[in-house]
């Protein structure tokens, strides 16, 4: 059975609505795309897949579930001196999937929050590690993240899934870290393989910013008028100049065809 697009929020619903990690990120980015998708239904165009990233991403969890059968660490904790270990646990599939993810009913919003996290370690102390992987082409070596709107976004989506695991009563590490995997395009050629050199490093993320995003989230969706563009929108900023076009050309092509009427009369 394929996915199917939820429905709209309903004003003043009473069931428990669904909001991804991905549309937290939405939200805090631009308040009418969010507004627009989630109240009436439209979506802002889709952007195509990352498949090579995804391949990269299944590949790294295949790679550490073999650590994790074995109860061992990996080389790479090893190497980067990570005291945390490929955690085992039951609900790590469901952590993992897309469309469930780790989950957390908001009771003050009624708002449902899930997230699919790629993995989960867990320190000598029993406090759970998210992991987040990251896969790209860059020409420096990756060390950390960058000052940028971006990486800002990296760094919400690690907050966002220790949020959630605190949620559903585990206890876990402000301590995340990002498994960050960099292909490297200076060999002499392609021959059927891209090598990448990986660095692991840690991010201290703070999720105090989470709930007060949720009710401001709560809010929007109980408005009935739409919410003003972000300044940065790239999406608001496209439709507002296709429509101011749009209108100035069919004004132009009604007084054209006033022209026309008058000349024939």
């Amino acid at each position: 059975m394929g996915y199917q697009r939820a429905e709209p929020y309903k004003l003043g619903q009473t069931t428990p609505f669904k909001i991804s990690r991905s549309k937290i990120e939405d939200f805090i980015r631009c308040q009418r795309c969010f507004w627009l998708d989630k109240r009436l239904g439209i979506a802002k165009p889709s952007m195509p897949p990352f498949l090579i990233n995804s391949a990269v991403d299944t590949l790294l969890k295949a790679e550490f579930d073999i650590y994790r059968e074995k109860g061992e660490h990996h080389p790479w904790q090893i190497e980067f001196k990570v005291k945390a270990k490929p955690f085992a646990h039951k609900d790590l599939s469901r952590w993992r999937h897309t469309f469930t993810g780790v989950q957390y009913h908001h009771k003050p919003t009624n708002l449902l929050i899930f997230g699919g996290v790629d993995d989960v370690w867990v320190t000598p102390k029993k406090e759970l590690v998210v992991v987040d992987y990251k896969a790209t082409a860059k020409v420096n070596e990756i060390k950390d993240l960058e000052d940028s709107k971006w990486h800002d976004s990296y760094r919400r989506q690690m907050e966002i899934y220790q949020w959630l695991l605190r949620g559903e009563g585990h206890k876990v590490s402000d301590t995340g870290y990002f498994v960050y995997a960099n292909g490297i395009n200076s060999r002499k050629g392609f021959f059927n393989k891209v090598e990448f050199r990986t660095n692991i490093f840690p991010y201290k993320g703070s999720d105090k910013w989470v709930e007060p995003t949720l009710l401001k989230i709560k809010d929007c969706l109980e408005s009935s008028s739409m919410p003003k563009e972000s300044p940065d929108c790239e999406h608001c900023a496209y439709a507002k100049s296709r429509t101011e076009l749009t209108l100035k050309e069919l004004q132009s092509r009604k007084q054209t065809d006033k022209k026309q009427q008058k000349s024939v009369t």
